[in-house]
């Protein structure tokens, strides 16, 4: 008899998931204090702002969520759309 999760893929166990977590978030702050010792050349004024890029990324990340889901709720049809 197997242990419950002995089999699951090892990027859905919850030990995986805090390591990654903790690791990508050490990461990003990695970045932004580098940010601070290294000069980074801006284009246009904002981008050279310590901590833009994450700032910037993360927000485009939650735009493209909504709008995927503004676009399901326009989308989306009723479960028999193509029966007859």
């Amino acid at each position: 008899m197997s242990i419950e999760g002995e089999n699951d893929h090892w990027l859905v166990r919850p030990q995986t998931i805090r390591w990654l977590w903790t690791g990508f978030s050490v990461v990003l702050a990695l970045i932004v204090v580098l940010q601070s010792v290294i000069k980074v050349k801006g284009y246009f004024g904002i981008d050279a702002w310590i901590g833009f890029g994450a700032v910037f990324g993360f927000l485009s990340c939650v735009g493209m969520v909504l709008v995927a889901k503004g676009l399901g709720r326009y989308l989306k049809r009723e479960e028999n759309f193509y029966d007859d």
